[in-house]
């Protein structure tokens, strides 16, 4: 890759989100926690029939929608699914969101973070309701020294693109496969799959994923 493509791809990275620090993670899940809480509510389940609709346990649920851990990306769609809504309900502000248009654009580093139990999120584009498709950024941490990536399927199909690092993609039934800046790949999601970083550095990727209805 030329020097030119590096600096580029470098510079996108930085752009696109900023590190987050504790107090903004703290405030991320307080801030999802009430949504996701006031999504059950206002569809008039208790904690054990949303339980049952979105295949989560009770407990998680309840640390959930009280700020105490932060959600797998896997979960918040099983949230999303099982209350019936697009994932941007969970993560938009009900100002952010615009159903009278079919357009969209969310500036450079000016997405809905969101803390994930494995990534760190920057979701784009959530200020149009009813996707199909879910395009994010994530931010893997550094590798460690033996930390496994973290596996989980769900509904749908993915993209993934490195912008900036290196990682390593898992998929159920097929080896594992080192992607840098600028290499993607397409994979079926009801498949196990995680990513993980193998570089020195966090690794910066962009994933475009489906959006299904429907539980696993």
């Amino acid at each position: 890759m030329s020097q030119t493509t590096k600096k580029d791809s470098s510079s996108l990275s930085t752009a696109l989100a900023p590190l987050l620090d504790d107090s903004e993670k703290e405030r991320i899940r307080s801030e999802l926690g009430r949504r996701v809480k006031g999504l059950r509510s206002s569809a008039g389940m208790t904690l054990e029939q949303a339980s049952e609709r979105t295949s989560l346990a009770v407990s998680t649920i309840y640390k959930i929608e009280n700020g105490k851990v932060s959600p797998s990306f896997e979960n918040l769609l099983r949230l999303a699914r099982g209350y019936g809504v697009g994932l941007e309900k969970l993560i938009a502000e009900p100002e952010d969101e615009v159903s009278t248009t079919r357009l969209t654009v969310t500036r450079a580093g000016q997405g809905r973070s969101v803390e994930g139990k494995v990534y760190d999120y920057e979701v784009l584009c959530n200020g149009l309701t009813g996707k199909k498709i879910i395009p994010l950024i994530g931010t893997i941490s550094a590798a460690g020294d033996t930390s496994p990536a973290h596996l989980d399927r769900h509904d749908g199909e993915e993209l993934l693109f490195v912008l900036s690092g290196e990682v390593e993609l898992l998929v159920e039934h097929y080896e594992p496969v080192i992607l840098t800046a600028g290499d993607c790949a397409y994979y079926d999601s009801t498949m196990r799959h995680g990513v993980r970083s193998t570089g020195p550095e966090e690794a910066r990727v962009f994933w475009a994923c489906t959006h299904i209805n429907g539980l696993d």
